[in-house]
């Protein structure tokens, strides 16, 4: 009985740890590219019986007694959110694998999906934390319109020139293993040994999506589905603490034998 106190009380918390990312989830449902998270589990340890005699323990078979669950990962899901137009020209959406590469106040490097740009006041494109892209592309004082091809050249039109004017390209990032990425928050990711380091290439390259200009990603987040999810995981939650309602009933049944 005190073994189901412990499988119960693992299984509970692990489902408490469901529901959070679920929450996670479902608050970023309008949040321009953001990717949901997924929770996996695995079985904790095992404790095999010893065979007596009278007793169903059968000797030179498994008799192990799992010792309930606990979260083994949780997992970026990197599916393509739906596009959707802003007739922006600084709003970029990357159709397909990759992602925008900016540099951090402390010389690190993060990666994003949210290309929703901006001109800061040295005319540099930079996110909408005010984070320079990488590689850095400036924009001229008098640019007048500014044209991103689907292959991420960057040109702008300027006065007394009758043809746009090549200022830059736009490379994307790629990762053996975008699940492996760490979340920073404000949909920034950082490299870690399970994702394995960047590397670059041009949009529209084999392994790389295109950019389209004058859009924004979604969150990838479906909301029924997620729900759906969210019922699920109360269950299990409900039904592991009715398991430790039915042990205590047992408990208080065997402490009163004595009396």
């Amino acid at each position: 009985m005190l073994d189901a106190f412990h499988i119960s009380a693992s299984s509970m918390d692990a489902h408490q740890v469901y529901v959070d990312v679920i929450a996670n989830n479902l608050a970023n449902t309008n949040t321009t590219g953001f990717k949901k998270s997924k929770v996996e589990f695995e079985d904790l340890i095992y404790k095999e019986l010893r065979p007596f005699n009278g007793t169903l323990v059968s000797p030179g078979t498994h008799n192990g007694i799992g010792m309930g669950t606990a979260t083994a990962a949780i997992e970026k899901v990197f599916s393509q959110g739906e596009a959707k137009g802003t007739d922006r020209d600084l709003d970029l959406a990357v159709e397909g694998k990759g992602f925008l590469e900016v540099l951090l106040p402390d010389g690190e490097y993060a990666y994003t999906r949210t290309g929703h740009l901006q001109i800061d006041q040295d005319g540099m494109l930079v996110n909408s934390d005010g984070y320079p892209i990488s590689p850095a592309i400036e924009i001229p004082f008098d640019a007048q319109d500014i044209l991103i091809s689907a292959d991420g050249n960057v040109s702008v039109t300027v006065p007394d020139q009758d043809s746009p004017v090549d200022v830059g390209a736009i490379e994307l990032a790629g990762f053996m293993n975008p699940a492996g990425l760490s979340p920073l928050g404000d949909n920034l990711f950082s490299p870690s040994e399970s994702s394995g380091a960047a590397f670059y290439g041009e949009p529209g390259l084999e392994g790389f999506g295109t950019i389209a200009q004058g859009f924004l990603e979604s969150s990838n987040v479906n909301p029924i589905e997620e729900l759906t999810t969210l019922m699920l995981a109360q269950r299990g939650y409900e039904m592991n603490s009715k398991v430790i309602q039915a042990a205590d009933d047992m408990m208080g049944i065997v402490n009163n034998l004595r009396r």
